[in-house]
């Protein structure tokens, strides 16, 4: 199965359906699975008076609060029906991350094929059963969050008649950019082996290596953020990959998907000509009389390995040659 790659264009669009779509081209140009926004209403996902997080004030408007700041970048469901039309010509799947039970309701209308569950949302009890309930395959984002917590979490989805099998549990870090030295990949592993889920990472480092590494540990979905251009105005566009590099990092994970094999160690179809090549045979170092007796003086190793295996030396040292050889001889005892 490969891993499914979500490209997030989020926010990124500035309100602009003109340029939700040029997102729409960017992800399928690269090769994504899904591209997914966001579907919410200001009114319903935060007060007036909520502050922006850190990294939102230092590249966003400092006079304008949360609420303000999302609010121009509601989609509405006309605007869902376009993108959604859209990403059908362009052979990609559209898919958005609802923060209220309107919205949860609004993406289930629409038949999306599975729903996210963003970090900020693990501990929002009526939520999870909300979309537990659904009937749909989950994706779970787990930034900020303890291992009891991501826990508690599928517990209550399950409990909400979501199926475990279904569900696969993102290790994420929502610091816009994640340092490396908060990354903390290792844990993406620890959730698997504590909760038996599949897993995924969903990638707010810059540059993509990060996102590969995953891939390599067994990680089943990679979120990323991506912008048409880093330095527009907006919350998110900073930490976010331009199109070369979202490009590249899914060439990079389909080519990681091909090298992890099966596990099982053998030679490979393209290597298989150069065994004779590579190896080594048993042959006369020097002249050798018949009936004369092989020696380590008398017999080496060299290439190619068409001849009498080196792992048979020690059964012929001893024994009486049947023919006479000359140097460099393949032994045929």
């Amino acid at each position: 199965m490969s891993v499914i790659i979500i490209a997030e264009a989020g926010v990124n669009h500035n309100g602009s359906i003109k340029l939700a779509k040029k997102l729409i081209d960017v992800a399928a140009e690269a090769g994504a699975d899904f591209v997914k926004f966001q579907t919410f209403k200001a009114e319903t996902l935060v007060t007036k008076t909520a502050d922006k997080a850190e990294y939102q004030k230092e590249i966003t408007n400092t006079n304008e609060s949360q609420f303000e700041m999302i609010k121009k970048l509601e989609l509405d469901r006309k605007t869902h029906e376009e993108l959604i039309d859209y990403c059908n010509t362009k052979d990609i799947q559209f898919l958005s991350t609802a923060f209220d039970h309107d919205s949860i309701e609004l993406l289930a209308e629409l038949n999306i094929p599975l729903f996210k569950i963003p970090s900020g949302e693990i501990t929002n009890l009526p939520y999870l059963c909300h979309i537990g309930k659904m009937g749909k395959p989950i994706i779970m984002s787990t930034g900020m969050s303890t291992l009891d917590e991501v826990h508690n979490a599928l517990n209550i989805l399950i409990e909400s008649e979501a199926e475990k099998e279904q569900i696969t549990i993102l290790h994420c870090n929502t610091e816009y950019p994640t340092p490396m030295k908060d990354v903390n990949l290792k844990a993406m592993l620890n959730i698997k082996d504590e909760l038996g889920v599949n897993i995924g990472y969903s990638d707010h480092t810059l540059g993509i290596e990060v996102s590969i590494a995953a891939v390599a540990m067994g990680a089943t979905v990679i979120e990323k953020h991506f912008t048409l251009d880093r330095n527009m105005s907006g919350p998110d566009h900073a930490a976010s990959l331009e199109p070369e590099e979202l490009k590249a990092m899914v060439t990079a994970i389909r080519n990681i998907e091909k090298a992890m094999g099966d596990g099982i160690k053998k030679p490979s179809p393209s290597e298989t000509k150069n065994i004779s090549v590579a190896r080594k045979s048993i042959v006369a170092k020097m002249p050798i009389k018949k009936g004369e007796l092989f020696t380590e003086e008398n017999l080496t190793v060299k290439r190619p390995g068409t001849g009498i295996s080196p792992m048979e030396w020690d059964r012929l040292i001893g024994k009486r040659s049947n023919i006479a050889y000359t140097t460099d001889d393949f032994i045929e005892t």
